[in-house]
């Protein structure tokens, strides 16, 4: 009996998961909104003793004891062993780990719960309860209800709330947050970042219609010639629509710029269409241009701002518009340095971004899992190419066809999220993942979907490449699938010393773009000593000197490098008790912002290189 609950608990959990993907909302900041952000209670539970009664079962749904109910107790004999209180808050958008000492090697179970009023709601209108990430896995409860759950800790979710649901006074919201680290979860056991739990994304109640645009996509037609597009200023606008219910109506797309106006038919919950477009500016780092675009379904209209760019390989080459391009990258986590935390907000990307423009940098990867909107969403008016990532990273249970699933989910997740940002370029699905034929398959499938679910954009994964003193050859099996070959390089600091650099030679086995998308050492801000000194600011320096020398003699197909890493950052991997403390130290800017003598050198790099592709 207690085996069928717990199978019957868990398809609950299943569909309730699907259901979030499946009916994810995006671009809600332009939509009808209520903030939840702000102070919630908390309370902290190892041993998830509000979830599980003592014999280890889920507690039912009216369970007092359950933490998702809060029964007043109406006598003195009444017992209650839980409670939110203003003595335990903690704010949302964040990461527990740096609100308070308590929680900062904390993995485990944390309780979340704030109330709110019912919104004021029109007729018909409907509400959902979005999140824009919570790490890693949730459950959420209204008002003593569930709600749903979601795995995954950086793509965004939602549900919707039934009205008879809702109180119009003290709605009365809970969300279980569970961070533990698990072999067959994405990531798995083993990574080099700190694991940040909490709600550490936007929280807010979304207000929509009764029929509304749920999902869209909007870009250039992949097909059409660039250069005839561009020689007779005429370009094709493709994309497709997904509705929340099925409707016979049209829907208006208007860019008021150039005075573009077109209808599509609505046939059911989906539709296709294709217009020409005049006039049309093209999107690049060095014109960032972004339209205003309408979108009206009856009488309701959503707005973004959407750049129109197109990016493919060309042989040996990455094409932005009809143009070969040098991405000049940076590898960023997203983590405020100084203040020991996840980056939550606009601030904050701007500030990571900031630094990435001042090192002259024109392409970001957002390491190693998707990071929040508003990074995207900066990048794509300051005009820096993006790198967008799932956490497919090390060693993946590759044989477990769950696992895939839940990668695929993630992938979903991210490129719904995302599809409209013109400066996300390259959907990669894992980083050094370890050649086996359980391995490859399992990477060739994230490559097929992801191209399945986008073509306007590359597909990628940081490869494995066989080290030598001599020739490095690359040739993993999976670079046969990927739009470009990217591989992470550390000759120099694992392994030999820098100078080994200099009679090092590269070679693929693939005739396709080769992207660096790592190469890095670590160094101790303000830290000096000679240039052989392990953690001196001064062998950071030299390692860049040797890589960048390195890069000059790279085959004709090199096209971009994204050193690691922008930012020192939080890892429990890296216990040297002088150098380290626990911070992965490659970070050309150290913990406190203050950049070291590395980030002169790259940038120095990359105004050559900047000026050699002008000058072409």
């Amino acid at each position: 009996m207690i085996f069928k609950k717990i199978i019957a608990a868990f398809l609950v959990l299943l569909s309730a998961s699907a259901f979030a993907q499946e009916n994810l909302i995006v671009n809600t900041h332009n939509r009808k909104q209520v903030s939840l952000n702000g102070t919630w209670h908390y309370i902290i539970d190892p041993y998830e003793t509000g979830f599980y009664n003592y014999r280890y079962t889920e507690k039912g749904e009216k369970d007092p004891e359950a933490y998702w109910n809060n029964p007043e107790p109406h006598g003195k004999t009444d017992r209650k062993e839980h409670g939110y209180s203003d003595d335990y808050t903690i704010q949302v958008p964040g990461d527990w780990n740096s609100q308070d000492d308590v929680f900062k090697y904390y993995e485990g179970t944390v309780w979340y719960q704030r109330d709110f009023d019912k919104p004021k709601l029109e007729e018909n209108e409907r509400l959902f309860l979005y999140f824009g990430a919570v790490n890693y896995e949730a459950h959420v409860y209204l008002n003593g209800k569930k709600l749903g759950m979601h795995k995954g800790g950086f793509t965004p979710f939602n549900f919707e709330i039934p009205q008879e649901m809702l109180q119009d006074k003290g709605n009365f919201l809970v969300v279980k947050v569970d961070n533990k680290r698990h072999a067959d979860e994405v990531p798995t056991l083993n990574t080099d970042w700190w694991n940040y739990g909490g709600i550490t994304r936007d929280v807010k109640l979304v207000i929509t219609p009764q029929n509304f645009i749920q999902q869209y996509a909007l870009h250039l037609e992949q097909s059409q010639d660039i250069e005839k597009a561009k020689k007779r200023k005429k370009y094709t606008i493709s994309g497709h629509f997904k509705l929340n219910s099925a409707s016979a109506e049209k829907i208006t797309i208007e860019i008021p710029e150039i005075g573009l106006k077109e209808k599509v038919d609505i046939s059911g919950s989906e539709a296709s269409f294709n217009f020409e477009a005049k006039k049309l500016e093209l999107w690049s780092p060095k014109n960032p241009k972004l339209y205003e675009v309408k979108f009206t379904l009856e009488e309701n209209t959503l707005t973004d701002k959407i750049g129109f760019r197109k990016v493919e390989v060309s042989g040996k080459d990455v094409l932005l518009n009809g143009e070969k391009i040098f991405m000049r990258g940076i590898c960023i986590h997203e983590e405020i340095a100084p203040e020991v935390r996840r980056a939550t907000n606009t601030a904050d990307a701007h500030k990571l971004l900031g630094w990435a423009k001042e090192l002259n940098a024109n392409m970001v990867r957002l390491a190693h899992y998707p990071h929040n909107v508003y990074m995207t969403r900066a990048a794509d008016s300051l005009g820096i190419l993006v790198w967008s990532e799932i956490p497919v990273y090390w060693t993946i249970n590759f044989k477990n066809d769950a696992v895939l699933d839940k990668a695929k989910k993630q992938l979903d997740e991210m490129i719904i999220r995302d599809q409209n940002k013109a400066s996300v370029v390259i959907w990669s699905v894992g980083n050094e993942t370890p050649v086996s034929e359980a391995r490859t398959e399992f990477m060739k499938n994230l490559v097929m979907h992801a191209k399945e679910k986008d073509d306007t954009r590359m597909i990628s994964a940081a490869l494995e490449v066989g080290y030598n003193r001599g020739t490095n050859y690359i040739d993993d099996p999976l670079g046969e699938y990927t739009d470009i070959v990217s591989v992470n390089e550390y000759l120099g600091w694992y392994g030999d010393l820098p100078h080994a650099k200099v009679k090092s030679k590269w070679e693929t086995a693939y005739n396709k773009p080769l992207f660096f998308s790592e190469t890095g050492a670590g160094s101790k801000g303000g830290f000096h000593a000679d240039k052989e000194t392990r953690w001196s600011e001064e062998f950071q320096e030299w390692y860049f000197e040797e890589t960048l020398k390195m890069m000059e003699n790279m085959p004709d197909n090199y096209m971009g490098i994204a050193p690691w890493i922008l930012v020192d950052f939080r890892s429990p991997k890296r216990n040297n008790p002088k150098y380290q403390e626990g911070w992965n130290r490659k970070g050309l800017i150290d913990d406190k912002g203050n950049k070291k003598k590395a980030f002169y050198t790259l940038k120095e790099y990359y105004d050559k290189k900047e000026k050699e592709f002008e000058e072409k």
